[in-house]
């Protein structure tokens, strides 16, 4: 059986070393899109009175449908609002589910690059079942990046289209105008990255699938010795 043993130049070669980058974008990947927060605001103006500016937060994992403005809208322009006004939709399934695809794909490919620097003897001899089961591995999670990326950058848009609407039920004499958004560029980011680690692990499948018995078919056996019934 081979020797458990450190081999950093299993790092250098392209299985270890698409491993690696899978494992550092895995990290951007969920972080910009699972740290976001942001904000939206509006100038509200009662009957030509002072603007008073009203502010919705949101953030991940984006149920913009529970952020409220504070100050309450309903304490203002006597009754214009008879009750607090959310922003609107639920993002959190397609936020949810990149950030956890992310996260798991954070953990598999560390699991993998400890396999390939302390076991890559074990890993190429003889054990058949490793490689097989890695490969298995990296094509479904290409194929979760290509799915929860495509939900999530469909997600962001509609994000984007909701924080930019009108403030609803703002009716003369009462007159809103809309005072600041928070900038999207790290949920913009997060979709790059995204759509980056669908190639790094759809490449990833090819250099893992040289490893298994379906591109390097196993040595035939040894021929019989002279002599041998």
């Amino acid at each position: 059986m081979p020797a458990l043993r450190l081999d950093l130049g299993a790092a250098k070669e392209p299985l270890g070393l698409v491993r690696g980058l899978q494992w550092i974008f895995s990290i951007f990947a969920f972080a910009t899109c699972g740290r976001y927060s942001g904000s939206v605001s509006f100038g509200v103006s009662c009957s030509g009175g002072p603007n008073v500016t009203v502010t919705a937060a949101f953030g991940y994992p984006f149920r913009l449908n529970r952020a409220t403005f504070a100050p309450p809208l309903k304490d203002l322009c006597n009754g214009t609002w008879a009750a607090d006004v959310h922003l609107v939709g639920d993002f959190a399934a397609a936020a949810q589910f990149f950030v956890a695809v992310a996260a798991a794909a954070f953990v598999y490919a560390a699991a993998a690059l400890a396999v390939y620097l302390g076991c890559l003897g074990l890993y190429r001899a003889g054990a058949a079942r490793l490689p097989m089961a890695d490969f298995v591995a990296t094509v479904v999670f290409s194929f979760l990046w290509l799915v929860s990326t495509s939900a999530w950058a469909k997600a962001l848009t509609d994000v984007k289209v909701s924080v930019a609407a009108p403030l609803p039920g703002c009716r003369p004499p009462t007159t809103c105008s809309a005072a600041a958004v928070s900038p999207a560029g790290s949920l913009n980011v997060s979709v790059i990255f995204g759509f980056l680690n669908l190639l790094l692990w759809a490449a990833g499948s090819w250099f893992v699938y040289k490893e298994t018995d379906l591109h390097r078919p196993p040595p035939p056996p040894p021929a019989a010795a002279p002599g041998a019934l």
